[in-house]
């Protein structure tokens, strides 16, 4: 099976891209295949353009940009998102991909009557955030959980794309993460280990 790894970071020497490395690692070690996408090193132009607005309301195709990366994961059994959390959700350059990419008649489909055909239902999503803060502040202000509520539930439950696991990483130490990298390993390993749950 196949696992597309979509970076959001724009330094590769970054922990980011370290987790995104050893999680495509941890595939390999179970027999799978994966293809890390670098946004920002790839260059791909997040902003919604007049083209997504009629693409959106299927007066035209999509950009040719946007078809690479709908073929790209046309081709993947499973996503995985490994970004930094700025402003308690992920960067711009990565919600402007799922803006552009996620697109109505093709992640799903608006229908007469005002139904949603979700269309991703064999697209199984794994998310992992690499936090800044300590737990007790996500937990005292319910960042996370809010993340979960727009992010898994959001997005990724209106496409009904089944959300296998979402995590938010963090650091032992400013100048510790061995046990991020660990934790990337074991979920690399894990990525086609079980079904997929059902979407919400």
């Amino acid at each position: 099976m196949h696992s597309l790894i979509v970076v959001s970071h724009p330094l590769p020497q970054s922990l980011v891209h370290a987790v995104a490395r050893r999680i495509a690692e941890g595939i390999g070690e179970t027999g799978h295949s994966s293809e890390i996408t670098d946004l920002s090193a790839e260059g791909f132009d997040p902003r919604f353009k007049e083209s997504d607005i009629t693409a959106h309301l299927r007066q035209a195709p999509a950009d040719a940009a946007v078809l690479a990366e709908q073929a790209r994961l046309g081709r993947a059994d499973a996503l995985v998102l490994v970004y930094p959390v700025y402003w308690w959700s992920f960067p711009g350059l990565l919600k402007g991909w799922i803006d552009r990419v996620f697109s109505n008649g093709w992640a799903y489909e608006e229908v007469p009557g005002g139904r949603v055909v979700k269309k991703l239902g064999h697209l199984s999503i794994h998310l992992v955030a690499i936090g800044g803060a300590d737990l007790r502040t996500y937990a005292r202000h319910g960042y996370f959980g809010a993340m979960r509520t727009q992010i898994d539930h959001g997005i990724f439950g209106y496409c009904g794309a089944p959300v296998r696991r979402s995590e938010l990483l963090l650091p032992n130490a400013p100048d510790d993460a061995s046990n991020v990298i660990d934790e990337a390993g074991r979920i690399g390993r894990a990525i086609f280990d079980q079904p997929a749950a059902v979407a919400a």
